[in-house]
């Protein structure tokens, strides 16, 4: 048995904990996509992403030592909470009733190809620290890699439209405990 380990230790197998993460979890999407369809796997994936916006927005106020961040602050924590999970995304323009952001490389990689269900992990992390800090985000998916695009195009709204796009996910505050 030891030789057995012993050998197997130096041989080289593409597994290590990251990537077997990124599998799991590209593995999971693709089966709810096929048992229950796009539409409820990417409903799971959004309560799972509303957590880990809170739990994330949560971790920056502390951090920054601040009660609500601002618009500014918003723009650039999306940006940083991706580069920390080796995404690639980028500020393309910010103004008072949006914020634009592109992105070249997905922190799932190649895993995400056929998941767009795993994009709705950014769409409510992305809506639900906007809306936290800002009162309302309103999150589109404009192109993803997931889709096959070489990069992704997300518009983050700060102000809701007289008219919503139907490919548009709506965020709002939750109303703090009195």
């Amino acid at each position: 048995m030891e030789a057995a380990s012993s050998d197997l230790a130096a041989r080289a197998v593409p597994l290590e904990r990251d990537v077997f993460l990124r599998r799991l979890l590209r593995e999971l999407a693709g089966t709810l996509q096929e048992v229950v369809g796009l539409e409820e796997a990417s409903g799971y994936v959004s309560v799972v992403g509303a957590a880990m916006g809170e739990h994330i927005n949560g971790a920056y106020r502390q951090a920054l030592q601040v009660e609500r961040l601002s618009r500014e602050q918003v723009a650039a924590v999306l940006v940083d909470l991706k580069r920390r999970i080796q995404g690639d995304f980028f500020v393309i323009e910010e103004t008072e009733d949006r914020i634009v952001l592109g992105n070249r490389a997905c922190p799932f990689g190649e895993f995400v190809r056929g998941r767009p269900s795993l994009c709705m992990m950014t769409s409510n992390v992305f809506g639900a620290i906007t809306a936290e800090n800002l009162g309302y985000a309103g999150v589109a998916l404009e192109r993803t890699i997931a889709e096959g695009y070489p990069e992704c195009r997300v518009v983050v709204h700060l102000r809701p439209a007289e008219h919503a796009h139907p490919a548009l996910r709506e965020y709002f505050r939750r109303d703090e405990p009195a």
